[in-house]
């Protein structure tokens, strides 16, 4: 796919988040090329009718804009991933980090190997955790699902690099979807070097009809589950028993069949 680069100048970097337990959200980049069909944020954050991930926005000023001094968790990005395609080119994303006071409470997350590249940068930071989403996508499943993305087993490399270089790591298992994310499989091959995890359901209100087509028609079993209230109670009741078995630190399980919803574990 061919990716429009629109370069813009943003009045602010950080902005007030609406997820719990996180105070702000940076995104250098608006728009993703990895263009992950189930992907919330193209629900989200538009350009005209653009197709989602045929349009990347570039924060040409977020560098200077990063000085900014906030209190609180910052999490950097919501809406976009700030290791995609065109960061190793435009290196945006390091230089906001450049310019970023080291004081923040920062969490980066990425589905892309190339944060290893910014190791050092990291280091500098008084406090920082840095996730790889992991969702155990291979072959088929993949190629319908998230067609443009690195392929997990370097996505679970760079973890391993990260935490054995001292910075803090978790694991974003998402989407989970029945019958095709295997989370006891990315917990027993993760569980040496991340430090706790993120769970989170398929947001299938949220993913768009094209992407429920793609579903129902490719994995109706998983389709049925996720779109029928008693089946899912049953799966998200299976899940939690199955993820407190495996002992690993996390605080619960994101839900969206009514909303967000959250179940503690």
């Amino acid at each position: 796919m061919n990716v429009r680069v629109i370069k813009r100048r943003a009045k602010t970097l950080y902005t007030r988040s609406r997820i719990p337990g996180v105070d702000w959200s940076v995104n250098q980049y608006v728009g993703c090329s990895f263009a992950c069909p189930y992907c919330y944020a193209k629900n989200v954050v538009r350009e005209n009718e653009a197709e989602w991930g045929s349009w990347v926005i570039v924060k040409v000023n977020a560098p200077e804009l990063a000085r900014k001094r906030v209190s609180g968790t910052v999490v950097m990005s919501t809406v976009s991933d700030p290791y995609q395609p065109i960061e190793a080119e435009l290196k945006l994303t390091r230089s906001v980090l450049r310019f970023m006071d080291k004081r923040n409470e920062l969490s980066i997350l990425t589905k892309s190997p190339l944060v290893t590249r910014d190791i050092d940068l990291f280091r500098l930071f008084d406090s920082i955790e840095v996730g790889l989403t992991v969702n155990s996508f291979e072959g088929r499943e993949k190629s319908l699902l998230e067609p443009l993305t690195p392929v997990m087993k370097v996505r679970i490399n760079a973890l391993q690099e990260l935490h054995e270089v001292g910075i803090r790591t978790y694991a974003f298992v998402s989407p989970i979807i029945p019958g095709v994310t295997d989370v006891s499989a990315i917990v027993e091959e993760t569980r040496d070097f991340v430090d706790h995890y993120f769970f989170e359901v398929l947001n299938l209100r949220k993913a768009g009809g094209a992407f429920e087509s793609i579903l129902r028609e490719n994995f109706p079993e998983s389709h049925r589950i996720l779109t029928r209230a008693e089946l899912f109670k049953t799966f998200v009741n299976n899940l939690v028993a199955e993820i407190r078995s495996l002992g690993v630190r996390a605080e619960g399980i994101e839900t969206h069949f009514h909303g967000w919803g959250f179940v503690g574990l």
